[in-house]
């Protein structure tokens, strides 16, 4: 059979990446086939169930180093050229077949197993894959133990790719990554960048057993492999950092879950795919975190051995080959004894989810679920409901499912009686929104304030009223007035959580009551100075690793807010970074913040920021800290500043994989500028990144936060005769987030008690 595969330069298939080794461009040669790019490299029928075991010779320039997913067998030189031929693997999808080619470094560590592992990056970079490395050795015994198997590859190499589209791809025995989820500098990455390349590390790993060993039948079911992977990936940093308090952080990934479940252009878990340009859109948010949200739910459920015990028998009876969500049921459902089946079907096949509202009625607890929608419109879902329930106290408990659309629950039976706090979906453990009458609302601000509450719990309460009052179901004030409660909070996820709330409060104020906006911002600025100043600028000694990440997320809220003294305090940080990049004034952790605060003040009048912030980006070499700096330079309120930005985007000095960092931090003032930018560049922007999923994000990220009706409509009309598989679904979205957020400023407008509410907390003093 004849046939020859292109190296090509779309980051899929077989492609090659460039680099610069001692100031001369280099290029490697890497393979990238999940979901169906095998075929584009070699013949083969190119789906997860049809397994082989590979045999691969390699034939390259003598200096270059040739990896692939077994170790090599043989090498023989012949002039410039040799052939390189490795060992055969075990039977596996073509999907996970790897080959990398090209100059590297690399550390070398073996498992307490003797599994070796090796860190490969470009050369001179050797050092920062030492955290990763570390992790991948512990990692690998942590799993042979949960799963009760073993890794049954002789090797496990881990490669950083410069250019690269995904988070990372767990091919066999060969990882590849993106620099920044595998590199961790010391000195220039900040906290987050570390806990990244942990978690990525682990959830890469997870797949050799879970995806590799036993592989999803179809790409229906992707969220088998990106749920579990996702899951176990905490369970695993949790292991190996319990003081990161990983679990509590997992929140966020329910939430990003939660959210994009809301809109009624979501779709379930298991999703039908008929053709191979539909998988690439179903890579995101649910199969992600809401798949590792309800298994985290099931867990809960189950108990955590029985869990476990299930698992390993999972793994050992598809070991090699290939397996579907009803037999992972099928097995939990027998070593649990409980109708796993039944209770998942609900979670996994229909999409969306429930909010449980709750109310008191003569010492019953009264509960009705209904399908809840980020529109505030009607849904028709249904769902078998875990519920657990606290009153007043972790030790008073209750649970059972609900499985109608309605039940209660007699608090007589509590002998805390019924006028103590009652918090449901206790930690946050289940998939589900809970909205409590105004009594049991105003009973738990007040146990947010005397600090009765788990952190979970304290998050939990908060994104819920959030999602309530994004969905018109709740009003303003009442967020405000329950904001206002956590005043005191010093833990990371729930700050964290805080300051997105701020962020988008306070752009729907400006689009609907700007007269209200300073003393919102106000508002915001008391409720955050409290914990920075606590934590000042300056890392301190024996500081948590939750400390650091708080930091830079405070402080760059408050710039964002406008708080002039943390605002003039970055400015003089920064200047002392451009003359000295090893300053101790400001540490990676807090350099966010400081180019925030630079963009805020350029102008075209005024562009000396801008300018240093492009001769930090070209004088260094460190992905993560480039892109710091692109997630920067679109957050002028200039829009003559955000164009240049968003041109420089596309400009030959921004790698395609990293377009997108720029894209997020577009400021309100520059959305417009925005839009016309992508209209103008729609053509050449398609050619460029229309074959992969990254395409899609220049709409999420440039359509979504538009607010009115009108802007939809221009939206729907502009893509209507530019449409392509791949965007479909992500424009219906972001269609349907425009008309949310319009709904959602006319309601706001029409809060009559808004502004008496906004000017009391704002200059109340504590």
């Amino acid at each position: 059979m004849g046939f020859s595969g292109t190296l090509n330069d779309q980051m899929k298939g077989f492609y090659k990446s460039t680099y610069e080794h001692n100031g001369e461009k280099k290029n490697m040669a890497v393979t990238q086939f999940e979901p169906a790019d095998a075929r584009r490299c070699f013949p083969c029928w190119d789906e997860p169930a049809f397994k082989a075991m590979f045999k691969i010779t390699l034939e390259v320039p003598t200096e270059l180093v040739a990896l692939s997913n077994m170790p090599v067998i043989q090498e023989t030189v012949s002039g410039s050229l040799k052939s390189v031929s490795f060992e055969e693997s075990p039977i596996m999808s073509t999907y996970l077949v790897a080959v990398v080619i090209g100059l590297f470094d690399y550390l070398e560590d073996f498992t307490s197993d003797g599994t070796k592992v090796r860190v490969y990056c470009q050369p001179g970079k050797g050092n920062q894959g030492k955290f990763a490395l570390e992790v991948a050795v512990k990692t690998l015994p942590l799993y042979t133990r949960y799963f009760d198997t073993s890794y049954v590859l002789p090797k496990l190499d881990m490669v950083a790719i410069p250019d690269f589209a995904a988070g990372a791809m767990e091919n066999y025995g060969l990882v590849t990554y993106r620099e920044t989820a595998l590199l961790y500098d010391d000195r220039h990455s900040a906290a987050a960048n570390k806990q990244r390349v942990a978690t990525v590390v682990a959830h890469e790993l997870a797949h050799q057993w879970f995806g590799n060993l036993v592989t999803m039948e179809w790409w229906t079911h992707l969220w088998l492999n990106e749920g579990f992977a996702t899951w176990v990936s905490y369970l695993a940093t949790d292991g190996l950092f319990p003081e990161w308090k990983i679990w509590t952080q997992f929140l966020d990934e329910s939430t990003d879950g939660l959210r994009l479940d809301a809109l009624a252009e979501s779709h379930p878990i298991e999703v039908d795919v008929n053709h191979a340009s539909e998988i690439d859109e179903i890579f995101d948010a649910i199969s992600y975190r809401k798949g590792a949200s309800v298994i985290r739910m099931l867990q809960s459920y189950l108990g955590a051995e029985c869990f476990q015990r299930s698992l390993a028998s999972y793994i050992k009876k598809y070991a090699c080959s290939n397996a579907k969500t009803e037999d992972l049921w099928a097995v939990l459902e027998e070593e649990s004894g409980e109708p796993v089946k039944m209770l998942m079907n609900s979670w996994t096949k229909q999409q969306g989810y429930p909010v449980v509202s709750v109310k008191v009625k003569d010492q019953k607890l009264e509960f009705e679920q209904s399908h809840f929608l980020a529109s505030g419109s009607h849904g028709d879902g249904q769902w078998i409901v875990p519920i657990t329930i606290c009153f007043g106290s972790y030790d008073t408990r209750a649970n059972f499912l609900l499985q109608a659309k309605s039940g209660n629950h007699d608090m007589a039976k509590h002998s805390r009686g019924s006028n103590c706090w009652v918090k449901l979906n206790v930690d946050q453990t289940g998939f589900y929104r809970v909205k409590y009458d105004d009594e049991l609302a105003a009973r738990l601000r007040c146990a947010i304030e005397s600090k009765q509450l788990s952190t979970a719990d304290r998050y939990g309460i908060l994104d819920d009223a959030f999602a309530l009052w994004m969905a018109c179901k709740q009003s303003l004030s009442t967020l405000i007035l329950l904001v206002n409660a956590y005043r005191e909070e010093l833990e990371y996820t729930v700050l964290s959580h805080l300051i997105s709330v701020s962020y988008k409060i306070t752009t729907i104020i400006a689009d609907a009551t700007p007269e209200l906006l300073d003393n919102v911002k106000q508002f915001f600025i008391n409720l955050l100075q409290h914990s920075a100043a606590k934590l000042g600028w300056e890392p301190k000694s024996g500081e948590s690793h939750l400390d650091a990440m708080l930091r830079g997320e405070l402080l760059t809220a408050l710039c964002l807010l406008g708080h002039d003294e943390t605002k003039n305090e970055a400015l003089r940080r920064f200047n002392a970074y451009l003359e000295d990049r090893n300053t101790a004034l400001l540490p990676a952790d807090t350099r966010k913040a400081a180019y925030m605060a630079v963009m805020q003040r350029v102008s075209t009048s005024n562009r000396s920021g801008y300018d240093s912030l492009l001769r930090v980006y070209r004088e260094t070499d460190l992905s993560q800290e480039k892109g710091r700096i692109l997630s920067s330079l679109a957050s002028s309120p200039n829009p003559d500043i955000v164009l240049e930005a968003l041109n420089f985007l596309l400009s030959s000095e921004v790698r395609n994989q990293d377009v997108i960092f720029g894209l997020h931090g577009i400021s309100r003032e520059g959305r417009e500028t925005a839009w016309e930018w992508l209209k103008d560049n729609w053509d050449q922007i398609s050619r460029r990144w229309g074959s992969g999923f990254l395409i899609a994000r220049f709409i999420g990220a440039i359509v979504s936060p538009f607010c009115t009706d009108a802007k939809a409509e221009e939206a729907e009309a502009f893509f209507a005769t530019r449409m392509k598989p791949s965007i479909k679904r992500t424009l219906k979205q972001s269609i349907e987030k425009v008309h949310i957020n319009a709904k959602l400023i006319q309601s706001v407008r029409g809060e009559k008690s808004l502004s008496q509410v906004v000017e009391d907390l704002a200059y109340r003093k504590y």
